[in-house]
């Protein structure tokens, strides 16, 4: 069966070499200089692996990792740089990347994750084991919250869901669309930020034939499909000003015409939003209209971040190992005491979704029925309290600091040692020490 890796650099050459390498192996590859042309490529063809950078022009590595893992998760994704740090791997694997590697890449590692990315089993067809979207808590606020979830659904309130990156709040919207009585209805996700101000609005109430350059033709947008069921507007604080007072016409009115179209069409779908900004403060700043705030949050739902809830942590924790153990058919019965002492104590900045994703990726390369510290990828081993990898993360971190104060100063040593103040001899003895010299 063909194994296509999609390669995104803006060096075509960086491409050309990664495609013949990868080609040499038996592996077929296409590549992509343009972050924008990344989401049109997924949805026109299949993509079994891709490949990124994390620095290049318009759309950043990251950023698109986001909006890939948000429509296609299931797709692994590996990321490259040439000037990593702990705090983007780790946030890279907080965004859902399998592994992250540092320019020049060692080729040989690289290609036996790659084969062994192949190797691993796909998922049974139509697979959709529902523990995988179950919201697993014992948290007493997290309770709270579903409760309410449960009063509030059977109702037609709009509903705002607040909350940092990560923390659900796309499960309980699909928790309140299956608990009312819209469930068997379209259910329909719609991401503002991911698509531009001059599409989204398309996207959202549809379009006239010749409205715009390429409107060939009529098409609906998710107010008219779902008509009857429920729209997820996620990352609501995204949304431009002027779709937001097309938006609020929607709530006041149900009613909406499509762009550069004047019939006047009416919709009974039920509103959900969702966004990680604070809106009290885009308000303030004018970048969010106060009334369609008052419109949006007739019901308002805040899901606290996993670091408010950390007894919720042991029990994710087991419920995603079991999870992908039965997806992946691997033996993995626990973690270690040194990694589950880690992993409880970790901040988890990027929320259940980081720890979901950590688990992943833990899972698939254990190498027996225990998750131990040698299966964890490196962006996560700093986080062990043993002392030889503190010395080695310290070790990490000062050689970042000085090839920091270097760059700024040009390579001036007596400089670069005025900006760390420190004395020329000791930077010397440091690089010395750090093999920078």
């Amino acid at each position: 069966m063909e194994f296509i890796i999609l390669i995104v650099d803006d060096e075509e050459g960086v491409c050309l070499s990664l495609s013949e390498l990868l080609q040499s192996r038996g592996f077929t590859t296409c590549y992509e200089t343009s972050p924008a042309k990344v989401l049109s490529i997924l949805k026109s063809r299949p993509i079994n692996l891709i490949m990124m950078d994390i620095r290049m022009p318009g759309i950043g590595g990251l950023d698109l990792l986001k909006l890939i893992k948000a429509d296609f998760p299931d797709i692994p994704v590996l990321m490259v740089s040439g000037h990593a740090t702990v705090d983007s791997a780790v946030r890279a694997m907080k965004y859902g990347a399998v592994n992250l590697y540092t320019k020049p890449i060692d080729m040989q590692e690289l290609l036996k994750e790659v084969e062994y990315i192949r190797s691993l089993p796909a998922p049974p067809e139509n697979y959709s084991d529902s523990r995988d979207e179950e919201i697993v808590s014992r948290n007493s606020e997290m309770m709270r919250v579903l409760s309410l979830v449960e009063k509030a659904a059977p109702t037609d309130a709009t509903v705002l869901l607040t909350g940092e990156s990560g923390t659900g709040k796309e499960l309980v919207a699909k928790k309140l669309h299956q608990l009312s009585t819209r469930n068997g209805k379209p259910y329909i996700r719609l991401n503002c930020a991911a698509i531009p101000e001059t599409l989204l609005e398309s996207e959202m109430f549809g379009h006239e034939k010749g409205a715009f350059t390429d409107a060939h033709k009529q098409r609906k947008g998710i107010f008219e499909i779902a008509s009857e069921g429920t729209i997820l507007l996620d990352e609501i604080g995204d949304m431009g000003c002027r779709i937001q007072a097309k938006m609020l016409r929607v709530l006041q009115e149900k009613q909406f015409t499509r762009v550069g179209g004047a019939e006047l069409l009416r919709t009974n779908c039920r509103v959900i939003a969702a966004t990680n900004k604070n809106l009290a403060e885009e308000i303030a700043t004018g970048s969010f209209r106060q009334d369609l705030y008052y419109r949006l949050s007739v019901i308002n739902l805040h899901l606290p971040s996993l670091r408010e809830r950390r007894d919720d942590i042991p029990v994710l924790l087991d419920h995603f190992r079991r999870y992908f153990s039965r997806l992946y058919s691997k033996e993995v019965v626990g973690f270690a005491d040194q990694v589950r002492s880690m992993l409880l104590s970790h901040s988890w900045p990027g929320n259940v979704r980081e720890l979901k994703n950590f688990v992943e990726r833990a899972v698939i390369f254990s190498s027996g029925p225990i998750i131990q510290f040698s299966d964890l990828p490196d962006q996560y081993k700093h986080l062990s309290h043993d002392p030889a990898d503190l010395s080695q993360q310290y070790a990490q971190r000062a050689r970042e600091v000085i090839l920091h104060a270097l760059k700024i100063s040009n390579g001036k040593k007596q400089a670069a040692a005025e900006l760390l103040k420190i004395d020329r001899k000791t930077l010397y003895n440091r690089m010395k020490k750090l093999k920078i010299i």
